[in-house]
């Protein structure tokens, strides 16, 4: 699984960053500095295809159960 870029925990740092992002101050491609860009690219990639792919070779009784338990622990909190 491809490793996400950090984003700061605390609420307001991370609600400056993505105000920063969405007023182009900051772009959402400096969070990957000092990563080499076709890793980023293909990791990224990956990603998008692998819940797809997962998605299809299960069977519709096996995409049953995962999506019960994840409601029963979903509605648990």
């Amino acid at each position: 699984m491809a490793k996400k870029s950090k984003r700061p925990s605390d609420v307001n740092q991370r609600a400056k960053l993505i105000v920063d992002i969405l007023t182009e101050q900051a772009k959402d491609d400096d969070l990957h500095k000092g990563k080499n860009p076709a890793a980023v690219v293909l990791g990224r990639l990956g990603g998008l295809k692998g819940g797809k792919a997962r998605a299809e070779k299960l069977s519709a009784k096996e995409r049953k159960e995962i999506a019960s338990k994840a409601a029963i622990i979903r509605w648990k909190k």
